[in-house]
Formats: C-alpha cells, structure tokens, sequence
C-alpha cells in the first residue's frame, strides 16, 4: 500500500511541476487535461487506500525519509492513512478532480490557462500533506504551503489591485493565526518531546490541564485563521477575487475547512479540556448566525455563497468544540459536494452574464440556463437540509448533538441560522433564475448555457449532494475506530427536532419564494439601519481599517520618510558620494602621463620613508622624554 500512498500524495505535485514548466507559454490545453488526469489517478490511489483502511481496519503508516534530527528531536518525513485522513483525502482529491476539469473549460479564453493550473495542483498537493502527515511539523509545513498557494490563486489576476488585495489580506490574517498555532506546537515539544501524533496524544492526559489549555488555545488560533473564524474572518469574502474555481476548491475542499480537520484530528488534546471546546462550540454558533446575517442582504453571487461557507464551518466547529467529533467530519464530507457544485454554478452564471455577479441584475436565466439552475437548486436544497438531499442528514446530527447536550442557546442559535440559511439560499435562486422579468436585458446582456462538458463535469456533486446522506451509519462506524464516540441522549424527542428544523429550513424556503417572486422586494428594506448594517458586513472591515490599517499606514510612512530616507539612505548615499569624490579627485594617478606618475612615484617613496621612520623617531623621542623627566619636571 506505500506505493499508492506516494501516488495519492505526489501526483498533484507532478501535475502542477508539468503545468509550470509551460507556465509562461500560452495556453495549452494538453496542460489543464494532464494536470486533471494527475488528480484522477490521485483519486483513484486515495480510494484504494481507504477500501484497505475500511478492511483490514488498520492505519498504514510510512515514513519515507528522516526529515530533522538535533539532540532529542526527530522529525520524519512521516505519513499516515487512518479512518480520519482516508476520509479526507477522498473528498480532497474528488472534488479537486472535478474542479480541475470543470477549470479548463472555465479558463479556456484566460491568458493564464497554464499559470493557473500550475498553482492550482500545488494547492491540492498543500493540502494532501496537511491531512496525510503523522506530526505536527508536517502539517504545519502543508499548512503554509496552502496559504502561499491560495495566495498565488487569490491574488491570480494580480493586474486588478482588488485580487493583490485579497491575496495580501488572506496571506496576513493567515500568518498571524500561523504564529498562535506554531507557538502551539513550540508549547507541545517543551511538554512532551515530540510532536509525533501518536506520542503527543498518548502523553496528553499526563500534560499539567493548565499547559493543555494554552495548547489547545494556541492551536485553535491557527485554526480561526485558515476556517476564517471571528474575528479573523473578512479575508474570506475578499478572496472571491480570485477564478470561480479556485472559490469553489478553498471551500469546499481545501484550505477553510482544515481549521476543522486540525481540531478533529487533535481530539485527544479538547476531549482533556472540555472547557476550550465549549469555547469553540460558542464561537461556532456565533460566526453561524452572524454570517447568515450578512449573506441575507449581499448582492455579490459569490459572496453570498462564501459567507455560507462561513457559517457552515461554525456549523462544523459547534459539533467538534461538543465532542461530536464524527458529526464534524460527516459535516464537512456533505458540505464540500454541495458548496463545490454551488460555486462551479455560479461560475456558469457568471460566464454567461460576462462577469456580473450581482442578482439583482439577472433574473429569469431559468429558461436559458436550464441545466446550471437545476444543479444549483440540487445543491441549495442540500445546503438548506432538506430531506433526503446530504445537508439534511449532518446538518440536522449537529442540532441534536447541541441539544443533547443540553446547549439549548446553542441549539436556538444554530435553529434560526437554519432558517436564515434556507431564505439566502433560495434568495440567491429566485433572484438569478426566476422572477417576472428578465432584468439582464437593462444592462444589454445576452446569457448562454455553460458547455456541456462542464455541466457533466459538476453532475459528480450534484449525485454526492442527493446520495452522500445515506452513507452515514458506514460512515460513523467507520470513523469511529479512531475517533471518540458521541452519545445522544434525545431518541425521544428526536423526531420532533428534525421535525422543528425541517419546518424552520421549509419556512425560509417558502419566505423566499414568496418576497422574490417578482425579482426583489421594495427598495425602502434597503434605506433601514439594519440593512445598511448588515451590507457592510457590521462595519468591522472599516473597524479594521480605522485601528489597524491606516495607523500602520501612517507609522510605515513616518519610518520611511524619517528614517528609510533620511538615516539609512543619507547614510548609504553619503557612502557612495565620498566614494565617488574620491575617485574623481585621485583618477589623474591613472591619466599614463610619464611625469604625473613620476610625481606619485615620488609621494609614494615619501609615505613609505614616514612609515619607517615616524616610529623610530616616536620611539626616540619618548626615549629621550623618559631619560630626562627629571629635567623637564623641574622646569
């Protein structure tokens, strides 16, 4: 099974290798189905390892090479495929196979076609070291490698100064989350010796519950950076800068949820302080509801869908901070098909209306775009978990996890936010697909249907959004050999739970259906405070600018001007300028005139006598001073 471990894991690596050695070349359309064909037999590798996993049930662990090895520290280049990482390497390379061939019809016109499959197969082989390594320090090193490619992929149309700025943005917040998770992992070797997983999860009972608290702390930061968690959140609405796909595969599969993945892979350290995954849990079902908020009024498709993302991973993070570990994962495997399959749609709705992704500016596509609508309306009847699409299934198992602990803030919490999600769902589709009139006609537009091969290409997702559900039962035994169980205590109320959200999701639907029958509801909802509140995202990212941004801006400025210019340029500058005066006076010793060297010959003869003879005449002169001090003292 090693081979198939190495193939899983480097052959994205050697797709993005091919694709850049053409990298600068136009585009090849070789390039984007060699880069697919890697991530397909990446898949295909990933399957076989977890039907072996499935059974025999026992982790295949490899280590390939030592890594670091200083006094008592050794680190390998170590792997490990168990119940948890067969998981999500599955999910990893499905949904990134489907988004690299979806990708070559979308960016066939980009002069960047090759570049960009390039950065978009590094970022699937970031994200396979992530899940795949048995230490820290490997995840840690995939961890970077992620934010530096979602960088490159944000930021991939870097002539427009909103793509540097998001990339820049996502590329900051991650790197200052990075430093309270590597601290994190600092605080575990200081403990334990090692940052094996296996060594630091058998030693975490033993570590002081104080230490455990910082660590779980620290680690959790980290993970509030890459899942976009308060407040460390605005990066991920920004980085809708970059290619509808490179949307799709940072949240459905890559990147956002391995915040998740690191708390669910660490539940030896939480399941020890219950405390911090409380704490988790609270701010979970915070960011829920409050990116459901925003996502009710925003007139950006793309953002809309990216703040359902967001409050999907509190979704995700309210089970894992309760211990429902299983509840988590399973939560994140539906989510990745639904949420992929809504971003590829809606880059077919933003193709055809050339680029514009406001919905109140479409309207009626349903006739034209038949076949994006139903896969969209697939995905957002899953998002809004409804029976028996995939969402229904985890996303129903995280209330009942709230409940049966008797969280019922959290519960009542994460309720309302099931209601808000369905109405921003179906906004989104009444808006773009349905409505009296077809509004693109104002602005001069003419719609047309994605190619048949890219609307094959999603068709994958749309059946994992229908079927993924069922699985649950496989799935938790599964996972389970690995992984706490969880026990619900609401066998006899839980009929009625699925029976109230299901009502709550259904009513949001049909408030939906009904406000935006017409295209959109009167305009006075947009003059209110709350509306104004809300499309600017609570005012936090003007919050953010105010305290941080421009105080930075002004303080660079000040350090530039008065000490960049005038310290170490002056300095530097006044360097060079004695250097060069120098030269311009002394370069006539180089004019080849005989006399002129004659001279110099002699001033040379001159210095030399004077360096012989000064000291002697120095040493004799003391000499003389010491023999007669008596005379001069007594003058």
């Amino acid at each position: 099974m090693e081979k198939y471990l190495y193939i899983a894991l480097f052959a994205p690596l050697v797709g993005s290798l091919f694709a850049a050695i053409f990298g600068a070349q136009p585009k090849i359309k070789f390039v984007g189905l060699a880069a697919s064909g890697f991530l397909f037999v990446s898949f295909v590798s990933a399957l076989v390892l977890l039907f072996e996993v499935m059974a025999t049930g026992q982790a295949i662990h490899v280590e390939m090479m030592p890594w670091i090895a200083a006094g008592d520290l050794y680190i390998p280049f170590g792997f490990v495929v168990d119940q948890v990482s067969a998981i999500m390497m599955v999910v990893v390379t499905t949904v990134s196979t489907i988004v690299h061939i979806y990708a070559i019809g979308y960016m066939d016109h980009d002069k960047g076609f090759n570049r960009f499959f390039s950065w978009l197969s590094a970022f699937v082989f970031s994200m396979m070291i992530l899940v795949m390594s048995d230490n820290f320090a490997g995840l840690f090193i995939g961890w970077e490698g992620v934010g530096l490619c979602s960088w490159g992929l944000i930021g991939f149309w870097y002539h427009k100064e909103s793509a540097t700025w998001a990339a820049n943005e996502a590329f900051i917040m991650n790197r200052i989350a990075d430093l309270g998770m590597l601290l994190g992992i600092f605080l575990i070797y200081w403990n334990v010796g090692s940052i094996q997983y296996d060594a630091v999860f058998a030693a975490a009972p033993t570590i002081a519950n104080d230490t455990l608290v910082w660590i779980g702390i620290l680690l959790f930061i980290g993970a509030m950076g890459k899942s976009a968690q308060f407040p460390l959140h605005p990066w991920l609405a920004d980085a809708m800068e970059g290619p509808t796909p490179v949307s799709a595969l940072i949240h459905a599969a890559t990147m956002v949820t391995a915040g998740v993945y690191l708390v669910i892979r660490a539940n030896p350290i939480y399941v020890e302080i219950p405390d911090v995954g409380y704490l988790i849990a609270s701010l979970g079902a915070f960011v829920a509801l409050f990116a459901a908020s925003m996502a009710l009024v925003n007139r950006d498709m793309k953002r809309i869908i990216a703040y359902s993302t967001l409050s999907q991973l509190g979704y995700m993070f309210v089970a894992a901070g309760l211990g429902a570990y299983w509840v988590a994962l399973f939560h994140l495997m539906t989510h990745a098909f639904f949420k992929a399959l809504l971003f590829l749609g809606a880059g077919n709705v933003m193709h055809a209306m050339h680029d514009e992704l406001d919905p109140y500016k479409m309207g009626r596509l349903y006739p034209i775009m038949k076949g994006t609508a139903i896969l969209m309306i697939i995905a957002s009847v899953a998002l809004a978990g409804i029976y028996p699409l995939a969402g229904f299934f985890s996303k129903d198992k995280i209330l009942e996890v709230a409940f049966s602990g008797e969280h019922y803030i959290l519960w009542g919490t994460l309720w309302i936010t099931a209601g808000l999600t369905a109405f921003y769902s179906f906004r989104l589709i009444m808006l773009a697909f349905f409505g009296d009139t077809a509004r693109y006609k104002e602005h001069g537009i003419h719609p047309h249907e994605a190619p048949k091969f890219m609307l094959v290409a999603m068709s994958p997702l749309a059946l994992l959004a229908i079927v993924a559900g069922f699985f649950e039962h496989g799935f938790v035994h599964f996972v389970n050999a690995v992984l706490p169980e969880f026990e619900f205590h609401t066998h006899h109320v839980e009929m009625i739970l699925i029976a109230v959200t299901s009502l709550m999701a259904l009513g949001g639907i049909a408030v939906a259906i009904l406000l935006y029958r017409r295209g959109r509801i009167s305009t006075k909802w947009e003059s209110t405070w709350v509306y104004k509140m809300l499309i600017n995202q609570y005012y936090i990212p003007k919050i953010y600018d105010l305290i941080f941004v421009k105080p930075y801006g002004a303080f660079s400025h000040m350090m530039w001007k008065n000490i960049d210019m005038k310290v170490v340029d002056a300095t530097v500058d006044f360097i060079a300028k004695t250097v060069y005066s120098t030269g311009e006076k002394t370069h006539t010793m180089q004019s080849g005139n005989l006399s002129v060297n004659l001279r110099w010959m002699v001033v040379g003869v001159m210095v030399l006598l004077l360096a012989a003879f000064v000291p002697t005449l120095w040493e004799f002169a003391s000499n003389f001073y010491t023999q007669n001090l008596h005379y001069f003292g007594a003058n």
